[in-house]
Order: structure tokens, then sequence, then C-alpha cells
């Protein structure tokens, strides 16, 4: 007798048993685990049906909802985070836009050099200051080259005006002499008319 009391409790309580254990792993595993454990623990009617027990579907439906609703959450988030994302991504486009615009003007300036209010290229302004740099030069040299040649003119000129002195000088020393004895002649033959 006790063996049949042993076997109607072991009958009795071996399901009770099983179903705390579905239970238990219906509420910590995954969906998937979960539709695995209630196909492996349903009874079977036939080939095609099983009986599932309600508490365990509901616990399975609860779940599901749960994790939908978790789902969905995250997506919203991470759809908030992607239009906020979106936004951050906008607004670095343009601040680069920006700063590359702000470089190109930057790098225009420091190739150009505002000379007589005109922008020129550094290439053209070093081309230009050096011409005009050997214009100058060039005049420089041409104004020098006409001094020395006015001041040698000037030289030879005094040279041939002190010569031409010297000349007129010791003619009018020599007509002055010629005279003097011209003039003693002439005295001199006034006297012998006279005397």
């Amino acid at each position: 007798m006790r063996a049949i009391i042993y076997i109607v409790l072991f009958f009795v309580l071996v399901p009770s048993v099983q179903g705390q254990m579905l239970q238990q792993k219906l509420k910590t595993s995954s969906l998937d685990s979960q539709f695995v454990y209630l196909n492996l623990y349903s009874k079977s009617q036939s080939t095609d049906f099983k009986v599932i027990r309600k508490a365990n579907l509901e616990t399975v439906r609860q779940n599901v909802r749960d994790s939908l609703s978790t789902y969905r959450k995250r997506i919203a988030e991470l759809s908030t985070s992607n239009s906020s994302s979106a936004g951050n991504i906008k607004g670095l486009q343009d601040s680069v836009s920006s700063l590359t615009n702000q470089l190109e003007t930057e790098q225009k300036k420091t190739d150009s050099i505002s000379f007589l209010g005109i922008d020129f290229a550094k290439g053209s302004y070093h081309t230009l200051v050096w011409a005009i740099i050997l214009v100058l030069a060039a005049a420089f040299a041409g104004t020098l080259f006409a001094f020395r040649k006015a001041k040698v003119d000037t030289q030879d000129s005094k040279k041939t005006v002190d010569e031409l002195q010297e000349e007129l000088q010791s003619l009018r020393k020599k007509s002055m002499e010629r005279e003097q004895a011209l003039k003693r002649q002439l005295l001199d033959e006034q006297l012998k008319r006279n005397s």
C-alpha cells in the first residue's frame, strides 16, 4: 500500500515540481528559449496539437509584451539619438564648410599682397618689385654716368678756360708791351721832330 501511495504521490508531485521549474525557466530565459520550454513541457494531444497551461501561456505573453515594450523604447531612443546625431553631423558639416571657406580666404590673403590698392599674387608682386628696383637702378646708373660725364666735361672746360685765360693774359701782356714800345717810339719820334 505504501508503494501505491508513493506512486500516486510521485505522479502528483512530479508534475507540480515540473510546473514550478517551467515557471522559473519561463521567467528567466530568453523569448526563444521560453517557446522551446513551452513546447517541451506541454502535453501532447496528438502529433499536431499540444495542450499548454494558461498560466504558462500568460507568462510567455507577458514576457513578449515586456520585450516588445523594451524594444520599442530602445528604438525610440535610437531614433532620437539618430536624429540628434544627424543634427550634430549637419552642424559639423556646416562648421567644416565654414572653416574651409575661412581657410581659403586666409590662403588668398597670405598668397596675395596689396600694392597701390591692387591685389597681386606674391609671384607677380615680387616680379613687379624687382622690375621697379631694376628700373630705379638703371636710372641711378644713367644719372651717375651722366653726372660723371658732366663732371669730366666741366673739368675739361675749366682746363680749356684756364689755358685760354693764360693765353689771353699773355697776349694782353704782349700787346701792352708792344703798345708801350710803340708809345715810346712815338714819343721818341715826336721828341726828335720837336727837337
